[in-house]
């Protein structure tokens, strides 16, 4: 887990081929950079490519940085 505002390069996307090709469908990818904005219950809100994306921890624990 990363500290919240500040800004992470995404090294790799784990996972099954189905969950990773969701997480790059919403902008995850190797190389981009991922800002936490907040965690609730360790759900969170999370800037990738100029968008707010709300994701759940299991998804977040597939984002590798």
């Amino acid at each position: 887990m990363v500290k919240e505002g500040e800004a992470n390069i995404i090294k790799r996307i784990g996972g099954k081929e189905k969950t990773r090709r969701f997480l790059e469908n919403l902008g995850f990818v190797a190389g981009g950079t991922v800002v936490v904005v907040s965690e609730i219950g360790g759900n969170m809100i999370v800037n990738v490519k100029d968008s707010r994306i709300a994701i759940g921890k299991d998804m977040a624990s597939k984002i590798i940085v």
